[in-house]
């Protein structure tokens, strides 16, 4: 399995840009900086991420949702080294 996560990912089934097998092994996201956990999608190419906006929900069931831009850096939480470097730089 390649060591750099997919350009786009979704945790929806129904996307055509899910990857179960990835979203098994881990993946942490950096916005701008700032480790979010509350992803619902992300694009790096495109500088974006989906979150969730609250509780709210739409008509089917699903999260409603809010695509904030910015620098987008996907990560594996389970690689040898899974702390990218933004982040080992905020330790030292």
């Amino acid at each position: 399995m390649s060591e750099t996560p997919p350009d786009r990912l979704s945790t929806d089934p129904k996307s055509p840009h899910c990857a179960p097998e990835l979203l098994e092994r881990g993946v942490g996201i950096l916005f701008n900086g700032t480790e979010k956990t509350n992803v619902e999608e992300y694009c790096v190419s495109e500088g974006w991420i989906r979150v969730a906006a609250g509780t709210s929900r739409d008509r089917f069931g699903n999260p409603m949702t809010l695509k904030l831009k910015g620098k987008v850096e996907p990560y594996f939480k389970d690689g040898g080294d899974a702390a990218p470097a933004a982040e080992a730089d905020e330790k030292a």
